[in-house]
């Protein structure tokens, strides 16, 4: 049976994160504790005594054994009393400042950049901070916090002010997350200069080689491309070691490699080099097709919404065709009934040929659900405030991973995904559904209609995670290195790189001459 959803449920309506009202919370309890700490010790400009009591027999105490995220948690460390001073300091250099205050708001910004100094200091050293080193900055940073209250502010202009506070920080932080989307897109994609110079003598070898042309000329139409009776693989990339470590891993560990077909779609720029590479390199009798989607002429603005945003300004730098391919293989290779799809930093660990007997109960997508990591739910991808989401999907349902997937095309053709992917797309022309930058689309035309797979099958987080169990790395068989930190780059992480580089062909005359050049 299809799997299809509940009831669905409504969300909340939620206008601030979650953060946003913990900071505004933090604010007001610590400006009640200041208030009525200090209101009777107060005597002009100068407070003697700390708003947080500074008790030296617990000194020794509270320092004792400790890392620095204990001493700032501990409630009676000078660390945590500093940390809520500064949280505090800060509010009421933003309300100076409303009010035009500026010499008091520099004498709280000076203070507050001495506490981060010392907080940093201290966890540098990975050492507790000392009465000594505290008590000066508390006691002046006091003053100057009772001082900010009694000059201006009642509570009704504090509550608006910090609301205009709240809401400034929350257009900062959304800003911030879409400078870090590009950002980590662009440190992902980069290559190294090694790898770019391999790509470089590649593209020169296929100019010159007409040999290799008339070859790739004969590829077009060999039946093993269309022959059913084989297993068929998708990757879509312009990323050619990457390419080359998800085919040579896939033969490596299949126990009939002659059976395997790999169809590889990238653009203009990379053609030359990745067909020079396939066709001169072995990879144990499969066969392998490599296609330049500027060939793709049916997949033009008129027919492909995605190709209509490639032309907005804003939309382009988050988005790749070459990412979004993945919605129209059935378009690319109308002949085939199912097919692999590998994403390029993924590396096969077992045999895949299974999946393609694997019953999907007539769904179009076998897929490894991911409700284990709390991000992949509905409702962390989709805009659940608006109705067009709010009614068709359930916020709770579980998401599940791109990167290894099994595609029966003879249901997708049926139930007309493609159609339902365009129509997700159109709806979201002001991008208000989803954020741009993520595949949520395929969340929504692959509703009701994914088979979830033992877990096994596909293991994430390489990319980001430092702390996967090397148990569970071992059973899978596919590893992804989804996130930023891909292993072809320098700030890979190092305890999973060797499980992609042992299928990087070191040897190769041209890896050799371009790491010495």
């Amino acid at each position: 049976m299809r799997r299809r959803a509940a009831d669905y449920r409504r969300p909340v309506h939620r206008r601030l994160s979650s953060w946003i009202w913990a900071v505004v919370v933090i604010f007001l309890i610590a400006g009640f504790v200041l208030f009525v700490g200090q209101h009777k010790h107060y005597g002009g400009d100068h407070v003697e005594q700390p708003v947080l009591e500074i008790n030296p027999r617990n000194d020794q105490a509270v320092h004792v054994n400790r890392n620095f995220t204990e001493e700032i948690l501990s409630p009676g460390s000078y660390a945590r009393q500093l940390a809520e001073q500064m949280i505090l300091a800060k509010a009421y250099v933003f309300i100076a400042k409303e009010h035009n205050n500026l010499h008091l708001a520099w004498e709280l910004s000076s203070k507050i950049r001495n506490c981060q100094s010392l907080l940093s200091k201290a966890s540098m050293r990975e050492e507790p901070i000392s009465l000594d080193e505290a008590q000066p900055i508390i006691k002046t940073l006091s003053a100057l916090i009772f001082k900010a209250q009694d000059a201006h502010y009642d509570i009704a202009t504090t509550m608006m002010t910090m609301k205009h506070f709240i809401q400034s920080l929350e257009e900062r932080a959304n800003a911030a997350t879409v400078q870090n989307t590009v950002f980590g897109q662009l440190a992902s994609e980069s290559l190294p200069k090694n790898l770019q110079c391999l790509e470089i003598k590649l593209t020169a070898d296929w100019l010159q080689n007409k040999s290799t042309r008339d070859l790739a000329d004969e590829m077009v139409n060999s039946p093993r491309l269309v022959d059913n009776n084989l297993y068929h693989f998708c990757i879509f990339s312009d990323n050619l070691v990457a390419v080359s470590v998800v085919v040579n891993s896939t033969v490596s560990n299949a126990e009939h490699p002659k059976q395997l077909v790999f169809h590889v779609v990238t653009n203009g720029v990379k053609y030359g080099a990745m067909q020079a590479w396939f066709f001169n390199n072995d990879f144990k009798g499969a066969a392998i097709h490599v296609q330049n989607i500027k060939d793709f002429t049916w997949l033009n603005e008129s027919y492909s919404p995605t190709v209509k945003q490639l032309h907005d300004e804003n939309s382009r730098k988050y988005l790749s065709l070459l990412s979004h391919l993945r919605f129209y293989i059935p378009e690319i290779y109308p002949q085939l009934e199912k097919v692999v799809f590998l994403e390029d930093d993924v590396v096969v660990q077992k045999d895949l040929t299974p999946l393609f007997s694997l019953d999907l109960h007539g769904n179009v997508n076998g897929a490894v659900e991911t409700c284990l990591e709390a991000f992949h739910r509905y409702y962390k991808y989709l805009n659940f405030s608006n109705p067009l989401i709010s009614t068709k999907f359930d916020p709770q349902s579980c998401g599940w991973a791109f990167g290894m997937n099994v595609f029966d095309l003879i249901a997708w053709r049926k139930q007309n995904v493609t159609g339902s992917y365009h129509y997700w797309q159109e709806q979201n022309i002001d991008n208000l559904l989803w954020k741009l930058g993520t595949l949520s689309p395929g969340l929504l035309a692959f509703y009701g209609l994914t088979e979830p797979l033992d877990r096994r099958w596909h293991v994430l987080g390489l990319g980001y995670d430092l702390n996967i169990d090397n148990r569970l790395i071992g059973s899978a068989a596919v590893i992804h290195f989804n996130g930023n930190m891909k292993p072809w780059l320098r700030l890979s992480i190092a305890r999973y790189r060797p499980l992609w580089e042992q299928y990087v062909n070191q040897s190769h005359q041209y890896l050799l001459d371009c790491v010495t050049s």
